[in-house]
């Protein structure tokens, strides 16, 4: 399959849509695993070789990972509904110079992350309740966690504007180099092989760190041999320093999904603080929960996002017409995709978990706790498609205020409700709530008003 990318889905009118759809998805869906995996493995090695107290220093730092994670997350998604109009309209120079605006400013937050954390790392991973005898780990791999944020939001923004141009199989490529450096040097950190210092709890931190590095260098000279679009040149190195038009048209789309990414980032250390309470092996289950659920979640966003880009270019190249489809396909292949992983889910869910627990009542317990929530993982599914492809067309704020206030008004309280009801089963009740109510007021908005507006670009 060839990494360079077809000049917008306009082009692709002519075969039918699903088709399109998997041409994206496959590569995208692969990218997710890997990057799921490359978690999910040194989860593992963390769990096996260090125990599980040291698994839970590590889960308690995802929360925070993901607020960052989640600001730049919005970033790209404001900059590849820009690429993917511009990309449409067949203007590649336009294309770079959003890029480069977004890439500037995702380079600015990782470097933000960076001081924040070597600052704030022990009081706030003190103030989330993190259990005591945590905390030394805890704080020791948030902060060599948060000094390689500037590498890893540069990367993952990288990614995201490949595949706002159509291009998912470049992403794939550095997703597997990444994945493969860290698959080998975490481990290799933990026991001191071939004379490297044994740094314990944050040996898949520091992997991280390097194969992020590798990754963005593989890109540099990949992209440029190609001679790809969004290769780093002189003409990118430019639009490095941000184009305040660009930037603002960025912002309107970026700024909404990313208070909607930072709610839910928020949301979760308020329900990793109600987790904490339960003790350190509820931290523990949460954490391999977390993993397993990124699996079936991952894809399910890969959806969302394939709607989004085959939208962004629809509008792009003048065919509004096809965005009603463009809905439709990717909720059906939501409901088969992620319905089929869900299932899967379900029957291994013991023997999955398995490989982040070792102790059997810490893996009874996050069994349970995923049997109660990983059905909505296919209604979260849906609602992000609908979002997605009304954000294509920057429709974004009524989109994102009835997220975040599902999340505020629906999932917080559910989850203290619940859980002072049911337990620790409770927490996680709040998520099939939250996520079926979202899926009922996006779907309102996008068949009774949206659906109605004149759809046109937005640069």
């Amino acid at each position: 399959m060839s990494a360079r990318p077809a000049m917008g889905a306009a082009g692709a009118a002519g075969r039918p849509l699903w088709r399109t759809y998997l041409a994206f998805l496959g590569p995208m869906v692969l990218a997710n695993i890997l990057q799921s995996l490359s978690g999910s493995v040194n989860a593992v090695y963390i769990g096996q070789m260090l125990g599980t107290p040291a698994l839970a220093a590590v889960a308690g730092m995802f929360p925070v990972v993901f607020f960052f994670i989640a600001l730049i997350i919005g970033v790209g998604a404001g900059a590849s509904v820009l690429i993917g109009q511009a990309w449409g309209a067949r203007e590649p120079h336009k294309v770079k110079a959003i890029a480069g605006t977004a890439l500037g400013l995702g380079a600015a937050i990782g470097l933000l992350a960076a001081v924040l954390g070597e600052l704030f790392a022990a009081p706030a991973l003190a103030a989330l309740g993190t259990a005591p005898e945590l905390l030394p780990n805890a704080v020791a791999y948030a902060r060599v966690m948060m000094l390689s944020m500037p590498l890893l939001l540069v990367f993952i923004l990288s990614t995201q504007l490949l595949r706002g141009v159509g291009d998912t199989v470049t992403p794939l490529f550095a997703l597997c180099l990444s994945t493969s450096v860290g698959l080998l040097l975490t481990p290799a950190l933990i026991r001191g092989w071939g004379g490297l210092p044994k740094l314990g709890v944050v040996s898949a931190a520091v992997a991280g760190w390097v194969s992020f590095a590798v990754a963005l260098g593989f890109l540099w000279v990949y992209l440029r041999r190609k001679k790809h679009p969004l290769a780093p040149d002189a003409e990118l190195g430019r639009a490095l320093r941000p184009n305040p038009a660009l930037l603002k048209a960025v912002l309107r789309i970026g700024v909404p999904t990313g208070v909607q990414m930072v709610t839910i980032a928020m949301a979760e250390l308020a329900i990793l603080g109600l987790v904490n309470h339960y003790g350190a092996d509820a931290t523990a289950a949460y954490g391999a929960v977390n993993q397993i659920v990124n699996y079936v979640q991952f894809p399910a966003l890969s959806i969302a996002i394939t709607a989004s880009i085959l939208g962004a270019q629809a509008i792009g190249a003048g065919r509004a017409e096809r965005l009603g489809a463009i809905v439709r396909t990717g909720l059906l292949l939501n409901l088969v995709l992620t319905g089929a992983l869900v299932l899967i889910g379900y029957v291994l869910a013991n023997w999955l978990l398995g490989f982040f627990l070792t102790e059997p009542r810490v893996l009874h317990m996050a069994a349970s706790l995923l049997h109660v929530m990983l059905w909505a993982s296919v209604v979260f599914g849906m609602q992000a498609v609908v979002a997605g492809v009304m954000r294509a067309s920057g429709t974004v704020w009524v989109p994102t205020a009835i997220s975040v206030g599902c999340i505020l008004l629906v999932q917080l309280p559910a989850a203290n409700l619940l859980s002072e009801r049911f337990g620790l089963s409770g927490v996680w009740m709040s998520y099939p709530v939250v996520f079926c109510t979202m899926l009922v007021l996006q779907s309102a908005f996008y068949l009774l008003v949206w659906r109605y507006r004149k759809i046109e670009r937005l640069v």
